[in-house]
């Protein structure tokens, strides 16, 4: 387990396109990971077997709660708990800065992800729906 580093942005992304959920979301771009990177560097949590990245997680914290996506594990390597050490790491995480409470965001279609979090501890919340607006990026000042 370690964070992802700028020099990681290309795979992190490539991994994505294979291991990750897309449907439903705009596509992930470069300039969006390195700020992520440069905003919050242990964020992006990347599990590796040598120099391969095996599993994905953004851990953000918005100063208030912890939230939890792109939840994403090689196919070829599920079922072996890299999903899990993912969580947990983040968890560990979230408690240093004092948290009480996590959310996951994870598409209600996504039925092979919905088991994984149940085992993990987590509960659908029925009383909440996110609500969402794209913005138009801003010009060059």
């Amino acid at each position: 387990m370690r964070p992802a580093v700028d020099a990681d942005v290309a795979t992190v992304l490539e991994f994505w396109s294979v291991a990750a959920e897309d449907a439903h979301r705009p596509p992930d771009s470069e300039t969006a990971v390195r700020a992520l990177i440069a905003r919050d560097p242990a964020a992006l949590m990347l599990a590796v077997d040598g120099e391969r990245i095996v599993g994905t997680l953004v851990a953000g914290w918005d100063g208030w709660r912890g939230h939890l996506y792109r939840l994403a594990v090689a196919p070829e390597t599920r079922g072996q708990g890299i999903a899990r050490r993912l969580v947990e790491a983040a968890e560990h995480r979230f408690r240093g800065f004092g948290l009480g409470r996590v959310d996951a965001m994870v598409l209600d279609e996504n039925d092979s992800a919905h088991p994984v979090w149940a085992r993990l501890g987590y509960r659908r919340q029925p009383e909440w729906s996110r609500w969402i607006k794209p913005l138009e990026p801003r010009g060059p000042r």
